[in-house]
């Protein structure tokens, strides 16, 4: 048997940072995407917009200037699908991307998810939930 090791660090999610490089036109871009008044994602710090979110985990969308967000190219985009979005419809929400002009990454797969990129490139699956 092994043995459990106590830890202070939560087995929780708290949010999932996700680096662009206009916080404003990205605010917008998720706003759209998930249907969200701009008024109640409000900029902070210049850097910084947190997305109110249903469930255990959040977004913050972020310029990242500590993190690389200051040099030319920006902060690096998340290439790989680190965060998926839930819909209980995937053949309407594949279509409002496509009216949204949304970049598609993917066709949808396995009757179950899709993948798209953000403004930045960052990479985001939607998937039936």
């Amino acid at each position: 048997m092994s043995e459990i090791t106590v830890s202070p660090i939560k087995n929780k999610l708290g949010t999932v940072f996700i680096p662009v490089r206009d916080i404003e036109r990205s605010r917008d871009w998720y706003c759209n995407l998930l249907g969200i008044s701009k008024d109640e994602c409000k900029i902070m710090h210049g850097h910084l917009c947190p997305l109110p979110m249903q469930g255990t985990a959040g977004i913050i969308l972020d310029t990242m200037p500590m993190w690389g967000g200051n040099e030319p190219g920006g902060a690096p985009n998340i290439r790989v699908p680190a965060v998926m979005l839930l819909t209980d419809d995937l053949q309407a929400s594949y279509q409002f991307v496509k009216d949204n002009d949304v970049t598609m990454v993917t066709e949808i797969e396995f009757d179950h998810w899709f993948v798209i990129k953000d403004p930045d490139e960052n990479l985001l699956m939607i998937c039936r939930g």
